[in-house]
């Protein structure tokens, strides 16, 4: 009764026989088309402009394509401009007016013929109804026409010559030859996977979200650095002064102050009447200058929001007693008159002694200012427009894991044990392990976003994810920012944060099919795909574990990674026919790009050639599919008995 009654309903869509065994056709054809292409990226911690580029170019794949469509056609220095066209499309033809005076008509007719011959090859695998929504409304019919012209019909040269040119006679050309980058752009790249860390220590993570926003597929695998704004924009004040300290302490108050217009005059007030020289408070400057007073300036506000973080931390620690984080309570270890701290029966020379505001004696109590302050700051992220846009577009299309197409996406760790088992973690008087732990903070998440107000609790859980010792998005046992601040130690075991057994466990290929187990996925075929931790290349690290079941695609795109791990950041690529790992050497600026010969800003390795090439059918599409034909084949058989009665308006 339950199928007639769905049948019912579908045969309100497809009304009779014509109608559903259309559907049946195209259904059909689609399965067997070929699986389009997905792009993994992680870890862009607000490096917008590199972020802009793997876009553009597709991370390799246009490329790719302008090497195999043009081969023997074209030279090197061709190849190498027509990339730059479709990378930049703006910026190249004004930089080709400037260089050539006017761009003439053999080269409009040139590169609108060549765009046009790349756009077909990479909209050939979508069906035409999918290409058409992709067109432009303005230029759609004409743009149709041309992509669905074949090369060797000798009837319709001279159509399609007469088009190109009629374009370039009425002064289009410029606009149709950027409209055919960005389908380029848009058919290379089908799928956006971002496996977390939009936010962190780059200047324009607001700046991501908005391409994000307008991204045409994208889903985001949180991080604790996305944790930590999401956190801050729902109020929760020990993530906000988090939040605040490390984009100060990056030199990015213009992402606070311009990007998202919040007021920071409150905090530079109270950082000047309490605190002179922060020398251990001077900001880190990557790629960027700045003059003596907004350093000093910079330096002073660090250490007033850094108190005021290290107040609210103690005071949360002490009331969420199961976080078991007591080791962190570090401003009541401190002897004020000494300035030394005690660290498990051993005594350190602070580095900064200066502690105007705190009271030995209540040492995590607010002052008067400071707490006028973080609640201006409270108030000024849960009242911002755009930072609530910008949160409620990581609640919405963000997720802790994300299982698609066989593999298991997931930022940071499922946290294990030293026994190779899954951490059992007590949550609430329960305990979860694997899967249900990460299930569990999911929850967590979308809970306190529903319940804005008065819920302290959820709230907690968030500033937990983002520092907590089973946190599957920090993977460490603790955090040592105060005594990297307030210590200089020769012993750097002082400062170390030892990672979750699952960073060295997922080296084991049966660790990794366990994991792949737990969520309900095939060992033998699927794939761990993770971020978080920078792969050290320079130093021989491979970013492939596990004999090749797990993947990790942070080789550090922030620039304040680059001499660590030697690279600029991994990409990941999955088509029909190959799943391919490409290694990026730094982005250094649009201008570079455009120059001949300095786009080229990668190397890949493939990680699987698959034996058969993969159609729609093989992707989880293509199960859905599946099951909308069998229910429309028993549709069909429902009209030819007579169970349902066909519909003819």
């Amino acid at each position: 009764m339950d199928e007639i009654k769905y049948l019912k309903l579908l045969s309100e869509q497809f009304p009779n026989i014509p109608a559903v065994s259309t559907e049946i056709i195209n259904l059909n054809a689609i399965l067997n088309l070929p699986k389009s292409t997905e792009l993994f990226i992680t870890d862009l911690h607000g490096e917008y402009e590199s972020f802009q580029y793997m876009l553009n170019t597709a991370s390799g794949v246009i490329e790719y394509k302008i090497k195999q469509i043009f081969k023997g056609e074209i030279s090197e220095e061709e190849r190498i401009e027509l990339a730059s066209l479709i990378f930049y499309p703006e910026e190249k033809l004004e930089r080709l007016r400037e260089e050539q005076g006017e761009i003439s008509r053999e080269n409009y007719t040139l590169f609108l013929n060549r765009a046009i011959k790349l756009s077909k090859e990479v909209s050939s695998i979508y069906t035409r109804s999918k290409v058409r929504k992709a067109l432009p409304r303005e230029f759609s019919y004409i743009l149709e026409e041309l992509l669905n012209l074949k090369e060797d019909d000798i009837n319709k040269r001279e159509y399609h010559d007469k088009i190109v040119s009629t374009i370039i006679e009425i002064g289009q050309s410029e606009n149709f030859i950027i409209s055919l980058a960005k389908l380029i752009q848009r058919f290379a790249i089908d799928k956006l996977h971002i496996v977390g860390d939009i936010f962190d220590r780059g200047p324009k993570p607001h700046k991501i979200i908005e391409e994000l926003k307008d991204h045409h597929d994208v889903d985001i695998q949180w991080g604790n650095h996305d944790i930590l704004w999401m956190g801050a924009g729902l109020g929760q004040k020990a993530l906000i002064a988090t939040a605040i300290r490390i984009t100060v302490r990056y030199g990015n108050l213009e992402m606070l102050e311009e990007g998202y217009g919040i007021n920071m005059r409150p905090l530079a007030r109270l950082a000047m009447e309490y605190y002179d020289n922060c020398d251990i408070f001077s900001p880190k400057l990557i790629e960027k200058e700045i003059d003596d007073q907004e350093e000093l300036i910079s330096s002073q506000m660090q250490k007033a929001i850094a108190v005021i973080q290290f107040k609210l931390e103690g005071n949360l620690i002490k009331r969420r007693s199961e976080f078991n984080m007591n080791e962190a309570l570090y401003l009541e270890k401190i002897d004020y008159d000494r300035g030394v701290i005690n660290l498990n029966g051993r005594e350190y020379e602070l580095t900064d002694k200066y502690f105007p505001t705190i009271e030995p004696d209540d040492p995590y109590k607010l002052n008067q200012a400071e707490q006028e302050v973080i609640d201006q700051l409270s108030k000024s992220f849960k009242n911002n427009e755009k930072l609530q846009k910008d949160i409620r577009f990581l609640f919405n299309n963000g997720s802790m894991y994300k299982k698609y197409n066989g593999n298991l996406l997931f930022h940071g760790c499922v946290p294990l044990d030293k026994n190779d088992d899954f951490s059992c973690v007590n949550i609430g008087g329960k305990t979860a392990r694997g899967k249900e732990l990460l299930d569990f903070f999911q929850d967590i998440v979308r809970k306190s976003y529903s319940y804005k107000e008065g819920n302290e609790d959820q709230r907690d859980w968030l500033w937990y994810l983002w520092r907590g010792e089973y946190s599957p998005l920090f993977g460490k046992d603790r955090m040592t920012t105060f005594l990297r601040y307030f210590t200089d130690e020769e012993d750097k075991s002082l400062y170390k944060e030892n990672k979750n057994p699952y960073y060295a466990l997922r080296e084991n290929e049966n660790i990794c099919k366990k994991i792949l187990e737990e969520f309900a996925m095939d060992p033998d075929k699927g794939k761990i795909i993770n971020g978080h931790t920078p792969v050290e290349e320079k130093q021989g690290e491979s970013p492939i574990k596990g004999n090749g079941r797990l993947l990790v695609i942070d080789g550090g795109i922030s620039a304040a990674y680059h001499k660590k791990t030697g690279i600029a950041g991994y990409t990941l690529t999955y088509n029909h026919s190959e799943l391919r790992l490409i290694s990026h050497k730094p982005y250094i600026s649009k201008e570079k790009a455009l120059n001949k010969g300095n786009h080229v800003t990668l190397d890949s390795m493939r990680v699987n050639k698959f034996k058969e090439k993969l159609k729609i059918s093989d992707t989880d599409i293509g199960a859905k599919l599946q099951e909308d034909v069998e229910y429309l084949y028993k549709l069909l058989e429902a009209y030819q008995s007579g169970v349902i009665k066909e519909k003819y308006s």
